[in-house]
């Protein structure tokens, strides 16, 4: 189904799209539940009633059983919700607005924050970085390079232009990107190795709403695929640890899992440090002052701190500095100053970039 337009403001997000001939004769609403899974069908319908979805070339199809046509144009609006809102022991979280790293009149490296999705995906449609700087540069299309989780924060890569995606997506492709990040760990066993490689290999096997979780096999299993990241552990204490992760491949919640399997699950990381039905919890809104304590921050502590990549014919290296909230932590938790952990990071970060 092609897109033909879309329009964001500061609370509504608009869109076109173009029935294709495989379409011809779907309902309205089955029509839309293909493409919008995320949105229940009584929801869908609903939408319908109140003429957030309609057939724009045939005004008169208002109803969840009209049939759709080849080259009919569906307007889809989707308004901006508190479903979209975060909260900590029940208070409102500020979300915070990325910085530009480097912009040119190709490309946007920008610092992500925490809770920005790299581009609209499910219920979260709007604070997003692509939206954000399309709306910022009053420009129709942002080109996101590679993506972040949504609680991840740091470097990330956005184009301008479809040449400049196109170039810099082939070096992610190809394997030819070095990536770093940095990350605080609740530990739950001793680590007697500072530097080591996990290799556990990643697969997600459930299905439904269990999706999300992806489980880990160990290197000589026929399970799942080939992943590696290399730990560098920097600084720790008896109860945490931070440091540095170089993945070498790009699985779904790599460092995480791999951080998880070697005694170091993220700090406030809700699936793998507090488990599936915590982590449900806190996405129904009705996590406890228990499930709060045990996360210690309101997101997982993964930074994508450091990025290396040829653009323009030359290396650039892009470093994306720590946020206020695991910069908090550090000091609240560790004996180090906050500058002085800053400090043994960027040498590691040229050492091993």
């Amino acid at each position: 189904m092609p897109m033909i337009d879309k329009y964001y403001r500061d609370d509504e997000f608009s869109i076109k799209w173009k029935v294709e001939p495989e379409h011809e004769d779907l309902r309205l609403d089955q029509f839309l539940g293909k493409y919008y899974k995320t949105i229940s069908r009584q929801e869908i319908k609903r939408k319908i009633l109140r003429q957030e979805c309609i057939i724009l070339n045939r005004p008169e199809s208002k109803k969840a059983s009209s049939k759709i046509k080849q080259d009919d144009i569906i307007l889809v609006t989707m308004r901006k919700s508190s479903n979209e809102d975060e909260y900590w022991r029940g208070s409102k979280l500020e979300l915070e607005t990325p910085k530009v790293i480097k912009e040119d009149d190709s490309l946007l490296v920008i610092n992500k924050p925490p809770y920005m999705s790299t581009h609209p995906t499910g219920r979260h449609l709007f604070n997003c970085a692509t939206v954000f700087y399309e709306q910022k540069l009053n420009q129709k299309t942002v080109h996101s390079i590679h993506r972040l989780d949504r609680e991840t924060s740091g470097a990330l890569l956005l184009a301008k232009n479809p040449i400049c995606a196109n170039k810099l997506t082939k070096e992610f492709e190809n394997n030819n990107v070095k990536k770093c990040y940095f990350w605080i760990a609740k530990k739950s066993k001793t680590n007697n190795e500072k530097i080591f490689i996990a290799k556990e290999r990643m697969d997600n096997p459930e299905a439904g709403l269990k999706k999300v979780i992806v489980q880990f096999y160990p290197e000589d299993s026929i399970k799942g695929k080939h992943a590696e990241t290399t730990f560098n552990i920097l600084g720790e204490n008896e109860l945490y640890a931070y440091g540095l992760a170089f993945p070498k491949t790009g699985r779904t919640h790599q460092i995480r899992v791999h951080a998880m399997a070697h005694g170091l699950p993220l700090v406030g990381d809700k699936l793998y440090l507090g488990g599936y039905e915590m982590f449900q919890r806190f996405k129904d809104g009705v996590a406890t002052e228990d499930d709060h304590h045990q996360m210690n921050l309101t997101r997982h502590a993964l930074h994508a701190i450091a990025l290396k990549i040829n653009y323009k014919k030359k290396l650039n290296l892009f470093i994306a500095p720590l946020p206020q909230d695991m910069k908090d932590f550090l000091s609240e938790n560790f004996e180090q100053s906050v500058s002085d952990i800053e400090h043994s990071v960027a040498k590691e970060i040229e050492k091993s970039l």
